[in-house]
């Protein structure tokens, strides 16, 4: 991978401008699809299959009056006389609305059949509406009319208030929190940069990926239900890594100017390691958001997928703009000390006198210290976290409601008001419907109902009790004695809903569901606690896999793995701690205390598991790099600590950053998930990865870096910090040496096809536009070598080069240079099928001569056409059965315009094989 990202590095930079115009024509392009179809998103969210929802669905299909979106206006006097002397005006009110477009029913709380709640002091009516569009959708336009007519209802005697379902508005309320967020990022990234020009590229490249993102969901909404919380989730997240993916790249590409490397090659190395590492980061990130399928709840699994799309487009633009954007900058982002180094240098850095003290570091004294007794570390990081992590125990979960709406808006004024006026429970009625088609005495029935129903411990009244239209469907409306996400109104459902087999049977009724907006968001609730567990387990274990295969370790996954549960219980706890207790209130603008968004700590997880696994590859990489040059375990911590320590350093505090920025919008849907996320990173940043790590690899010292030798074998290779790029590296020196070659073996062992061994070491190179004959009667030492040479065997040892391209990291791109003509394949139809498109970097492998030969007797023109491709770079390796020359090959040379092109190989199993001259 590493190989072909040195190369894409170097592409991006040549073509720097049209890179950068392409990705801001593809956001102007995705900006007028959004605008153009005009989408928005829902507020709703639902689990299809469940009770609640069950009975949602019922209702719209069969009491269309009570299954839209609702609505209320609470009417409340002001000089102590009741609201039946403001009937008049009450009434008026409540006409106008019901002709309002798309409201379906507006009813006068004076009507005998449809009457509003009133207090005992007769001061204050709630009277209800509803609209013809379903939960979750709100016309705007019809919204602010009835806004509108109750606003301007208000007198001096007598003030209305709008609440209800239809104030749930679907927009993100972003602000200048977010803002102060990413010019924080800015000041860190230009102390970290010491220059402000570099500071300001991560900020571009993220706010390019998230605007792409963004403007492609709201596209999307057009025609797919994405809730409205998918989009800030996705902008917060898409900031963070995509200035934390950015700054890597940079950070390295900065190091490697000032140490004097040539621009465009010191891109091409930026991208190969940092970028090896970038992807591998992305990658976690992304497996962990799609992952949340497994939960099965649809909502969640669309928010995981957007978000994860999101985080692809940050790696895709940290890949590709990022690159074209130093490009352009060019010598710009090379540190001042050097460029004056440099040019007085002639545009070469001096070479040191001697070599350099290493400097005094924050970082270095910090690493020596939480490793000077580990033992101790980590026991006081156990501790540490042990102690954020003990108010979990408190934290409580629920779907937000309008009580959570910021302080100073209609929706929480209104909703406040009826919760003092009326009760708590009236901002959360629970809907108890039940079939009623086999009765042959509905209104009977109904009343048994409501009297067995209103005897419930938790129940404050029976709002309303009546058969629908049809007279086979019965509602029942309970309002409980507390709000909401009070455990008493759980109980409440729970009761409901364990009595429902008992009525069915002695009313005669049936399909009995406990439904409504409260009882809906309960059975999310318990839903996504239950799918917890199992995420958890799906989470742990795939840090255990990803870290196992990058770092050839047991005990550094496990310890990762331990890590990241460390921070996702600091998280919780904190969070815990701002909503249930209401620690920091005020400087984190939370209007509201109680239980936090139900969906807050399976998200969390699957984000912060992302990030914890960025911070660990970047970190221990570097010391596992140090550990494999020397040896030296407790040296490679340190050394590897003071190189890494400062980007990542600053990288968390980005993403702490953008994070907090996002916890000041006020909106309880993402405040909680904003400061789990901030405390998480911060916590798994600087006490996990910068504490706990190096002090559990200095207790364990060489031992940390142990890997059973079965293990070792099943595992695949993972380049995550680039060490690939040194064979391209040192292949670019051989080429630069010894001239281009097509096919190029150094010391080459593989394991044989179709039989017990190896083949090799095999040494020797041949220059494109060669026929090579491989000559053996050995079937699998032929077929294992043209396997080489054709991308489809990896070599066990040494180096195997076609033109530019290694294995085993390019595989995949030698595969798609070589044309392949198996044994007893048409040669003549399938050589003239190859144009001389990119023929210079081909190989056409030709499973057997004899085929070839006999083509020739058949086809008059075909060794004009074999010359033509030879002519034009093509690369030609023939197998042969014999061990020597046959009449076939003979006869290629005889009649080749260049018989020197035609060179052979007798190749054998054990012995070092040379290639030969052409054959006489």
């Amino acid at each position: 991978m590493s190989s072909s990202l040195y190369r894409l590095g170097r592409r991006m930079a040549v073509l720097r401008w049209r890179i950068v115009g392409a990705w801001l024509a593809l956001l102007v392009i995705v900006g007028a699809l959004a605008v153009g179809l005009g989408g928005t998103f829902s507020t709703d969210i639902e689990i299809p299959g469940t009770e609640g929802q069950r009975g949602i669905d019922t209702l719209a299909q069969r009491f269309p009056e009570m299954g839209g979106t609702s609505g209320q206006v609470v009417f409340v006097t002001e000089d102590g006389s009741t609201v039946g002397e403001h009937q008049d005006e009450i009434e008026a009110l409540m006409s106008e609305i019901g002709e309002v477009s798309h409201v379906s029913a507006a009813p006068s709380p004076f009507d005998d059949l449809s009457p509003g709640t009133r207090t005992e002091d007769d001061t204050a009516v709630i009277a209800q509406f509803q609209m013809d569009f379903p939960t979750g959708v709100y016309p705007a336009d019809e919204i602010e009319e009835i806004s509108d007519l109750v606003a301007g209802a208000d007198t001096a005697t007598l003030e209305a208030h709008l609440g209800g379902q239809v104030l749930q508005s679907s927009d993100i309320p972003f602000g200048a929190g977010e803002v102060v967020g990413v010019v924080v990022a800015l000041l860190i990234l230009a102390i970290v940069f010491r220059s402000l020009v570099p500071a300001v590229i991560p900020i571009i490249t993220a706010i390019v990926g998230v605007g792409v993102s963004m403007l492609a969901l709201v596209a999307l909404s057009a025609g797919v239900d994405i809730p409205s919380v998918t989009t800030a989730l996705g902008a917060m997240l898409g900031l963070a890594v995509g200035i934390d993916y950015a700054l890597f790249i940079l950070s390295r590409h900065r190091d490697q100017l000032a140490a004097g490397e040539d621009v465009h090659e010191s891109i091409g190395r930026a991208l190969a390691t940092s970028g090896s590492a970038v992807i591998f980061a992305g990658m976690t990130v992304i497996v962990a958001l799609v992952g949340l399928f497994i939960t099965g709840i649809p909502f969640l699994t669309v928010m995981g997928v957007a978000a994860a799309a999101t985080v692809a487009l940050a790696v895709v633009v940290a890949l590709t703009m990022l690159p074209a954007i130093m490009g352009i900058l060019g010598e710009r982002l090379r540190p001042r000390r050097a460029r004056r180094a440099m040019a007085a240098g002639d545009g070469a850095l001096p070479e040191p006198a001697e070599p350099a003290a290493p400097r005094r570091s924050l970082g270095r004294a910090w690493v020596r210290l939480v490793t000077r007794v580990p033992a101790l570390t980590i026991l006081v990081v156990i501790v540490g976290v042990g102690a954020l992590a003990v108010p979990i125990r408190d934290l409580e979960l629920a779907l937000p409601d309008l009580g959570t709406e910021p302080v100073g808006t209609d929706a929480r004024d209104t909703y406040d008001l009826v919760a003092e006026e009326f009760g708590p429970g009236y901002n959360g009625p629970l809907l108890v419907t039940a079939d009623i088609i086999n009765t042959t005495d509905p209104l009977g029935v109904v009343d048994e109902l409501e009297s067995d129903i209103a005897a419930l411990e938790n129940v404050r009244e029976i709002q309303l009790a009546t058969p629908n239209r049809g007279a086979d469907m019965a509602v029942v409306v309970v309002i409980p004695e507390e709000g909401p996400t009070a455990q008493s109104t759980k109980d409440l459902v729970l009761a409901l809903r364990d009595g429902a087999a008992g009525w069915e049977q002695e009313l005669s009724i049936s399909d009995i569901t406990v439904t409504g907006s409260t009882a809906v968001g309960i059975d999310v609730t318990d839903k996504l606690s239950a799918a917890l567990l199992p995420f958890a387990v799906f989470v742990v274990g795939l840090s255990l896999l990803l870290l196992a295969l990058v770092f050839r370790s047991i005990w550094v996954p496990l310890k990762a793995s331990v890590g990241y549960l460390f921070s996702v219980l600091a998280a919780f706890g904190v969070t815990a701690m701002v909503f249930e207790y209401g620690w920091f209130n005020g400087p984190l603008f939370v209007d509201v205390n109680g239980p936090v968004v139900s969906f807050m700590p399976i998200m969390v997880m699957g984000v912060l598991f992302g990030l914890a696994m960025d911070y660990e590859v970047f970190l221990v990489s570097r010391m596992r790099e140090e550990f494999v040059h020397t040896g030296d375990a407790r040296g490679a911590i340190e050394r590897g600590f003071t190189a890494n320590a400062p980007v990542v350093t600053a990288a968390a505090l980005i993403m702490v950053a953008v994070f907090a920025g996002f916890v000041t919008s006020g909106w309880f849907m993402l405040q909680p998930i904003a400061v789990a996320l901030a405390v998480g990173v911060l916590v798994d940043a600087f006490v996990v990865r910068m504490t706990f790590v190096p002090a559990v690899l200095a207790l364990l010292g060489r031992h940390a870096w142990w890997l059973p030798g079965w293990l070792a074998r099943a595992l695949p290779t993972v380049d995550v910090e680039g060490e690939g790029l040194a064979a391209v590296l040192e292949h670019r020196r051989w080429s630069e040496e010894h001239g281009a070659h097509a096919l190029r073996l150094d010391g080459v062992v593989a394991p044989l096809l179709g039989a017990p061994g190896t083949l090799g070491p095999l040494t020797g190179a041949i220059t494109p536009g060669t026929l090579l004959v491989v000559r053996t009667p050995d079937d699998a030492a032929r077929a294992t070598f043209l396997a080489l040479a054709g991308g489809r065997l990896a070599p066990a040892e040494g180096v195997l080069a076609v033109h530019d391209r290694l294995a085993p990291d390019d595989l995949g791109a030698i595969q798609a240079r070589t044309h392949w003509i198996g044994a007893g394949a048409p040669v003549a139809a399938r050589l003239s099928e190859i144009d001389g498109h990119g023929l210079g970097r081909a190989v056409i492998v030709v499973e057997q001569l004899a085929d070839l030969a006999h083509a020739a007797l058949e086809d008059e023109d075909l060794v004009e056409r074999l010359d033509a491709l030879l002519a034009e770079g093509g690369t030609v390796i023939v197998g042969s059965r014999a061990a020597g020359p046959v009449d076939a090959e003979r006869h290629l040379h005889a009649t080749l315009r260049d018989p020197r092109r035609l060179q052979a190989l007798s190749l054998q199993r054990s012995t070092a094989a040379t290639l030969e001259g052409a054959p006489a």
